[in-house]
C-alpha cells in the first residue's frame, strides 16, 4: 500500500476524511516553502500536494498564479521541487503529491522524471493537463517505481469517461468541484453532489474533491455523498502570499483540518 493509499485509509479508520494541503514549491522562497510545508504537516494535513510552478498554467487561479511568479523568480523549477522533497523527506514521512502541468516532465523525460521523483520519495503525481490516452508512457513509469499517478474528474466528464479516468488513477481520483480554475468560491455547484455520488460508484479509488473548497459548509455538501478526501489549496496560498510565518500558517491549517475532520466522515 503507498503512503497515499496508506493516509485514506488510515483517515477513513479514524471515521474522518483526508485533508490534502496544497502549496506551490518554492513560494516565496524554497527555504521557506520546506518550512511552510512542515508547517502544514504539523497543522494536520494528511496529504502534501506541492505545485511545481509553470509558466504557463491552464488550472491555477489568482492566488495560485501570484504563488507560481514568486517561486519562479526564486528559481524553483520541477528539479528543484524533486530536491524540495528530498529536504523535506530528511524529517518528514508526510505522503507528497507533486502537482505540475506535462510540459517540464516531457522536456525531463518521462522515465527520468520518475527515476528522479522515486529516489527522491515523491509518493504521487498530478498533471493536470495530462489526459489518460496520452500517459500511458508516465504511467508506465511510475507504476514501475511505485509512484501513483492521479488523474482528474473534470464537471463536463460524461460516467463512461468517469469509469475509465478512475480505473487507471491510483492513489485517489481527483473530482474538480466546477467549471474554470483554483480559487475560493463561496458557494459549490448545485451538481457536485450527484457527481460525487457518481464517481463513488464506479471508482474503486478514494475520491477528493478540489477547486473551491474553503469551508465546513462546502464539506457539508461532500459528506452526504461519500467524499473521501478535500483538497484545500488557494486559502492557504493566499495567506502564505500575504506573508504569515510558518506558525501561523499551522495554526491556519489546523482550524481547516478540525472543521473538515469534523464535518467530513466517509459512509
Amino acid at each position: 500500500m503507498s503512503r497515499i493509499a496508506h493516509a485514506f485509509e488510515t483517515a477513513k479508520n479514524e471515521g474522518r476524511g483526508a485533508l490534502i494541503a496544497y502549496l506551490m514549491a518554492g513560494d516565496p522562497t524554497p527555504e521557506a516553502s520546506e518550512a511552510y510545508a512542515l508547517a502544514c504537516e504539523r497543522g494536520g494535513a494528511d496529504i502534501l500536494e506541492l505545485g511545481v510552478p509553470f509558466t504557463d498554467p491552464v488550472a491555477d487561479g489568482p492566488e495560485i498564479q501570484r504563488a507560481a511568479q514568486r517561486a519562479l523568480v526564486a528559481g524553483m523549477n520541477l528539479r528543484r521541487g524533486i530536491g524540495l522533497v528530498e529536504r523535506i523527506r530528511r524529517v518528514s514521512d508526510v505522503p507528497i503529491a507533486l502537482m505540475g502541468y506535462y510540459n517540464p516532465i516531457f522536456a525531463m523525460g518521462d522515465e527520468a522524471f520518475a527515476e528522479r521523483a522515486a529516489a527522491a520519495r515523491v509518493d504521487g503525481v498530478i498533471v493536470p493537463d495530462l489526459p489518460p490516452e496520452e500517459a500511458d508512457g508516465l504511467r508506465t513509469a511510475c507504476r514501475d517505481r511505485g509512484l501513483d499517478l492521479v488523474f482528474l474528474v473534470s464537471p463536463a466528464t460524461d460516467r463512461e469517461r468517469a469509469e475509465r479516468i478512475a480505473s487507471v488513477s491510483s492513489g485517489f481520483v481527483y473530482l474538480v468541484s466546477r467549471y474554470g480554475v483554483t480559487g475560493t468560491s463561496e458557494r459549490l455547484s448545485d451538481d457536485l453532489s450527484d457527481r460525487v455520488a457518481g464517481l463513488r460508484k464506479v471508482s474503486r479509488m478514494p475520491v477528493a474533491v478540489g477547486f473551491g473548497i474553503s469551508t465546513p459548509a462546502h464539506v457539508r455538501l461532500l459528506v452526504r455523498a461519500g467524499a473521501q478526501g478535500a483538497v484545500v489549496g488557494s486559502a492557504i496560498v493566499r495567506e502564505i502570499g500575504r506573508g504569515a510565518p510558518p506558525e501561523a500558517i499551522e495554526s491556519f491549517v489546523r482550524k481547516l483540518a478540525t472543521g473538515l475532520q469534523t464535518e467530513l466522515r466517509t459512509p
